[in-house]
């Protein structure tokens, strides 16, 4: 707690807001004080900058924070183009590049084209310019500035004629930033085409969940015996679009829109479901056929032999239920946001996401159609026949561990749910190459090369899944199986090294508050495929783990059966708008949401990570300890935590630096020499970035720039001048501290020297 007040104590001072870092004083003149709708208006932008200080211009080449001017409140205005004056371009060896700058008064331009429907009457024109500004010691970030001006909309105002001086050019670059920054209403026109795109881009890429991805092979086993072409194929895409719509909406009306995640969750709905892919595995397999009863087939004859069609929306119907364990939660989230719409919006929007699910199978379903119309060459089909049913039943494994999972019975372990499926593969291998006797494979029936290879893939296979039967990764496949438990033949725990705290959101805050850390929120379920793959494909990365390691760790269950699922939910759906699973939420020790990650399942280690670290960027840092440094003080390149612990009895010097700021770089080459010459003397040098586009920038600079030392990233948002260069002693006291370029190196080894013999 010392150390972390000090730090406090120096940051506060350090990183002070102040308005004499101001250093531009703007303001904003109009050329005329009226005009007629449709007009042209020339705005004038002045800046004087301080002496010895500079900006640099709307054009200048990559390397510092070149000026931008941004629209605000644009309802009267039709366009913008914005003109510089001449720069002075000169080249900067500090980048090294060509930069453009302006010293002292400048004047830019903006040529305002009035919408011609604009109303009679006072208009405010309104300009945001952003500007960084370095003197021959410092530099400032970016900052901004409000820039108003009062224009009179009278029609019939005789027209100006404007001029732009010789010498200006036209800022091109940012102009269209400008114009697209412009304040605008979207059309309610257009929120419901754009509602109704997202529903059928949802439905139609829900094709690729775990759960509704696997029924393509049934769907097409089914329909190779079955005829009517193109008819079954509408029939049974029919069949989807009514059945998800109607179910949806009943759903909803009965039980809320989180109820739609609840019944794909059900343990009702996952044992009807394991019990359909059963009989259809031992069907398949030839242990009877499925057949429709005489009498019903007398009926059905006399009803214009419409049984194929009926047969169509059975699939259909076993098909909704498969899949709601995955769509669900995106049935549930798109039918919270489209009751808050009006009326027609949950029926339009289920009616355009179904459509969306079922138009890959249309295209799937006519190929059955005409398969059946080819020759039957031999045994293959029934052989096609005998091993789709053992994959009906590795299948049906996956919901009677959903059912198993929600019921939390046990029984259904990592090993007897491998071992089955161990089992199933290597039987179906042995029956390809002949040593199983079941339906497809004559006698004396010769071994083709094509059954031997597929026979030996599916035994490969089967020996693959023995490691995940002591508790070893086994990559995608972990989101269809149990996770490890650290109990049975292996021993490591489903997080790896992780600890969770399950359904006890009040004890992690309490945990969080002692200790200072943030604490990560997973709104998971017991049956969510893509929570598990989270779990044991993206939390195992070290980048990730090294993040999430110090923070604490809750798993809040939201499709149980028992009263802390019925509470997670509400208070995903009430607070965050969603019932989406998996869903993560950062919060700060005092309970505040830093950030959500509504996306869900990412197989971006990157893009997890940036979420994982926004909890340094939500505010200026006012203090050291506001970037994280009482415990995850600032992030690595690669994200990972620098703690404090780690300067522990050394003499700490603090640089804060940013790739844009010319003192800071030419700092660069002393803080090299300093830690060769001081590192193996116990002396820390931590360069922090204070960049606004974080490591991917710092990375790039490290290229052409080698920086030997301990490199971070800060938060990027600050209002102090850079470089700021603090030295601390083996207790984290502050020594002596450096603001702007040092340049006088002996005056800082003479601070570390004193820092070494203090305490």
């Amino acid at each position: 707690m010392r150390l972390l007040s000090l730090f406090l104590s120096l940051a506060a001072c350090a990183f002070a807001q102040s308005e004499s870092f101001n250093h531009v004083q703007w303001t904003m003149t109009l050329d005329q004080t009226s005009a007629a709708p449709g007009a042209t208006v020339l705005a004038h932008l002045e800046a004087r900058v301080d002496p010895d200080w500079h900006m640099y211009s709307l054009t200048t080449p990559p390397g510092p924070i070149p000026t931008t001017i941004k629209t605000v409140n644009g309802n009267a205005i039709a366009n913008v183009t914005f003109f510089e004056p001449p720069p002075i371009r000169k080249y900067d060896a500090n980048f090294p590049a060509d930069t453009e700058t302006y010293e002292g008064t400048q004047v830019f331009l903006a040529r305002i084209e009035l919408k011609k429907d604009v109303a009679p009457g006072d208009v405010t024109l309104a300009f945001q310019p952003r500007y960084q500004t370095c003197s021959g010691t410092q530099c400032i970030p970016a900052r901004t500035r409000d820039l108003t001006a009062v224009l009179k909309v009278v029609a019939g105002t005789p027209a100006a004629v404007l001029s732009i001086p010789a010498g200006y050019i036209e800022a091109k670059p940012n102009s269209a930033q400008a114009n697209a920054a412009t304040d605008a209403v979207p059309s309610s026109e257009g929120g419901i085409l754009a509602f109704l795109a997202v529903a059928f881009g949802v439905g139609l890429a829900s094709i690729f969940t775990p759960c509704v991805f696997p029924m393509i092979p049934i769907t097409m086993s089914y329909f190779t015996g079955q005829r009517g072409g193109v008819a079954q194929a509408v029939t049974f895409c029919l069949g989807i679009v009514v059945l998800f719509t109607s179910m949806g909406l009943a759903t909803t009306l009965l039980l809320g829109p989180s109820g739609v995640t609840q019944l794909g969750s059900s343990p009702w709905v996952n044992g009807f479901i394991s019990l359909i892919f059963f009989v259809f595995g031992l069907s398949l397999l030839g242990a009877f056929e499925i057949t429709i009863p005489s009498s019903v087939l007398t009926k059905l004859n006399a009803a214009s032999n419409s049984g194929g069609y009926i047969g169509s929306l059975l699939m259909g119907l076993t098909f909704a239920l498969a899949s709601f364990a995955c769509v669900g939660p995106f049935m549930g989230t798109l039918l919270a946001a489209s009751v808050q719409g009006g009326k027609l919006r949950p029926i339009i929007g289920m009616a355009t996401f179904s459509s969306g699910l079922a138009l890959p199978f249309f295209v799937l379903a006519l190929f059955p159609g005409w398969l059946a119309k080819m020759p039957r060459s031999g045994e293959w089909l029934a052989r096609v026949k005998v091993v789709m049913g053992f994959f009906v039943l590795a299948a049906m494994l996956k919901y009677l561990y959903s059912l198993d999972a929600v019921l939390q019975t046990g029984i259904l372990t990592r090993e007897r749910f491998l071992a089955t499926w161990i089992v199933l593969l290597a039987v179906a291998g042995a029956y390809l190459l002949g040593f199983v006797r079941l339906p497809g494979i004559s006698k004396d029936e010769d071994l083709g090369v094509f059954r031997l290879l597929i026979g030996m893939f599916l035994i490969v296979n089967a020996c693959s899944l023995v490691p995940g039967m002591f508790n070893s990764r086994l990559g995608e496949i972990e989101a269809y199986i149990p996770p490890p438990t650290g109990s049975g033949f292996g021993g490591a725990a489903a997080g790896g090294d992780l600890q969770w705290i399950e359904n006890d959101l009040t004890g992690a805050f309490a945990q969080a508050k002692a200790g200072g850390k943030y604490v990560l929120v997973n709104f998971t379920g017991y049956a969510c495929t893509n929570c598990h793959w989270m779990k044991a494909n993206m939390f195992t990365k070290p980048e990730v783990s090294g993040v999430m390691k110090n923070m604490v760790l809750v798993d809040l269950y939201t499709d149980g059966t028992d009263a802390a699922s019925v509470a997670n939910q509400k208070l995903e759906e009430e607070t965050f708008k969603t019932v989406a699973i998996p869903f993560y939420v950062l919060y700060d020790s005092n309970q505040n949401v830093v950030a959500t990650f509504p996306k869900g399942l990412t197989r971006d280690s990157s893009e997890y990570l940036a979420f994982l670290n926004t909890r340094g960027g939500t505010a200026a840092p006012a203090s050291v300890a506001d970037t994280g440094l009482s415990n995850t003080p600032f992030k690595t390149l690669d994200g990972a935590p620098i703690s404090t612990a780690d300067w522990k009895g050394k003499v700490v010097v603090l640089n804060y630096w940013a790739t844009w700021c010319i003192p800071c770089r030419a700092e660069i080459p002393e803080f090299n020499k300093l830690h060769q010459d001081l590192a193996s003397k116990g002396v820390e040098i931590v360069g922090i970035s204070m960049d606004e586009d974080g490591a991917d920038v710092v990375k790039a600079f490290l290229k052409r720039n080698p920086m030997k030392y301990t490199v971070g990233i800060g938060s990027g948002s600050m209002d102090s001048a850079l470089p700021i260069t603090v030295v601390l002693d083996r207790n984290g006291k502050a020594v002596q501290r450096f603001e702007g370029l040092i340049d006088k190196p002996e005056e800082l080894r003479s601070a570390i020297a004193k820092a070494q013999n203090a305490g």
